[in-house]
């Protein structure tokens, strides 16, 4: 996928702009937040430039929680935190404001504020017949990659 000229994620991996590395190897770079939820809030970023998880392929986004599995249970004893959120937010509707896919390891500890409060207080307990029905749509899209590409009716 290359580099997205107007990408502040790719100016950060080519050197164009200030940034606080705290890993790196061939495919994935670990920075600070500059906007931390909490102090130790890092983001596990591909060095190459993939918009969204859709983009992501399978082995990128697998080596990609692998450098966040290893990063977590240092950052939470750096941090003095008590838990971690792992984050990603794929696409507008889910929040993600720059598209240059990434992980975010967020440091939690007792009252610190923030919240990603599920279950969702707006949603309601579906039938099981609709939970069953989805998850039957979900195994044959799984069985039929054509489907898959092609999107399963509704």
């Amino acid at each position: 996928m290359g580099t997205s000229a107007q990408c502040i994620f790719c100016d950060l991996i080519r050197g164009a702009a200030e940034v606080s590395v705290c890993y790196e190897d061939a495919r994935a770079i670990a920075f600070m937040d500059i906007q931390p939820v909490n102090p130790g809030h890092v983001l596990v970023v591909p060095k190459a430039h993939y918009a969204t998880l859709h983009d992501l392929p399978h082995d990128v986004a697998m080596h990609l929680f692998d450098v966040a599995m290893r990063l977590a249970p240092v950052i939470r004893k750096v941090a003095a935190a008590d838990d971690m959120n792992i984050v990603v937010n794929s696409g507008a509707h889910a929040g993600q404001n720059i598209f240059h896919y990434h992980v975010h390891l967020i440091p939690r500890t007792a009252g610190d504020g923030f919240d990603i409060p599920l279950p969702f207080d707006g949603s309601a307990m579906p039938d099981r017949t609709l939970l069953d029905a989805t998850a039957a749509r979900i195994i044959a899209a799984i069985s039929d990659p054509m489907r898959a590409r092609a999107g399963a009716p509704h």
